[in-house]
């Protein structure tokens, strides 16, 4: 049981490295225009800081700090589904990304609630 619950935090951390990645490289096809450059800056850093977030919670000194971790990636997530929101309105097909991004913090927000008793 320990090695799946150990298997899936394993698999959640490639999951945001690769979510990470997957958001730096939608920034690479995005317009050379001026306009866009706060746009790429604000969705690379919001994005990657869910999965920093999640990595830096494993040195945790108490369970609230890892929970804070875990609330700081929650709200990294909903900014990250604020800026491909704004992609998509001016005409950029971010479906899969706010997908993936949907998911990731359900897992996040599933877990706030595990740590905090309330499941």
């Amino acid at each position: 049981m320990q090695s799946d619950k150990a298997e899936f935090k394993k698999q959640f951390i490639d999951r945001l490295i690769s979510f990470s990645i997957s958001i730096i490289e939608l920034t690479d096809q995005l317009p050379k225009s001026p306009k866009y450059w706060p746009i790429k800056d604000q969705i690379i850093r919001s994005a990657t800081s869910i999965g920093a977030n999640v990595v830096e919670a494993r040195s945790s000194s108490s369970r609230k700090d890892y929970t804070n971790f875990f609330s700081i990636a929650l709200k990294s997530a909903n900014e990250t589904e604020y800026w491909l929101i704004l992609l998509e309105r001016l005409g950029i097909d971010c479906k899969v990304y706010l997908k993936e991004n949907s998911e990731i913090a359900s897992i996040v927000a599933s877990s706030i609630l595990t740590l905090k008793n309330k499941r």
